[in-house]
């Protein structure tokens, strides 16, 4: 096989923060796949063909980029933020797994700059002890399993990164999952909203979990959940190294 898969991670939204490995990756493609919205990030140019589709098209289209990179094309599948979270990487080796063909074709894993970890930067040091991430979409993976790790989250005292939490054909579930945080003793934590981090209509509130409410997160909010020690100093918001 002459052709290389690569999965890239785009960052959250700035050109500054594309990483240059992803940037030689990008120049060198015969062709990028991914959601719409990230495909459009990436310029056109000679000789370069880009293959935009749906949200919930991820194993078609990690099928799709595992032939055309058997078939002897540069193939770069671009996810936002890192591609291992919640993203495109998990999609490809699913696909993989499915196609054993493809198993020795070249495929290398990007880095990128998640958003849990841009909004952490924005706010302070949110997430400077220990802390998860929990997906709120349940589109693969249901409800029960979200409330589950939310509650037992809570009771470990994670701070918690909240992705996906509220879409269009998604508009209880977040505020399914901060009454969950809420009955679980979270209700004096800091969370912080923190909407298209690094793009011009940047936005960051920080609020408490009593005071949040659903309609101040959409699919481009990041939210942090503090963990019980988390506070404010001046503006920031950070999560003290030391556990009392």
């Amino acid at each position: 096989m002459t052709g290389t898969l690569t999965i890239a991670g785009l960052g959250p939204g700035s050109d500054a923060l594309v990483t240059p490995e992803v940037s030689a990756a990008l120049a060198a493609a015969t062709d990028i796949l991914g959601y719409a919205a990230y495909v459009a990030r990436v310029p056109p140019r000679a000789g370069l063909a880009l293959h935009p589709s749906d949200n919930r098209e991820e194993l078609q289209r990690a099928r799709e980029a595992l032939r055309l990179a058997a078939e002897g094309g540069q193939v770069v599948v671009v996810s936002s933020g890192d591609p291992g979270v919640f993203a495109m990487a998990s999609a490809v080796f699913e696909a993989l797994e499915q196609a054993p063909q493809y198993q020795e074709l070249p495929i290398r894993v990007l880095p990128g700059i998640t958003a849990m970890l841009a909004a952490a930067a924005r706010a302070g040091a949110p997430l400077g002890h220990d802390f998860c991430a929990i997906n709120l979409s349940d589109n693969l993976k249901p409800w029960a399993v979200i409330e589950k790790r939310l509650r037992l989250a809570a009771e470990a005292d994670f701070s918690i990164a909240l992705y996906n939490p509220r879409s269009a054909s998604r508009r209880e579930g977040f505020g399914r999952a901060l009454a969950v945080l809420k009955e679980a003793g979270c209700g004096e934590r800091l969370v912080i909203f923190a909407r298209a981090i690094s793009a011009p209509d940047e936005k960051i509130v920080t609020v408490t979990l009593n005071d949040a409410t659903p309609e101040m997160a959409d699919m481009r909010t990041l939210v942090i959940v503090g963990n019980s020690q988390t506070r404010r100093v001046g503006c920031w918001v950070y999560a003290p190294r030391q556990v009392r």
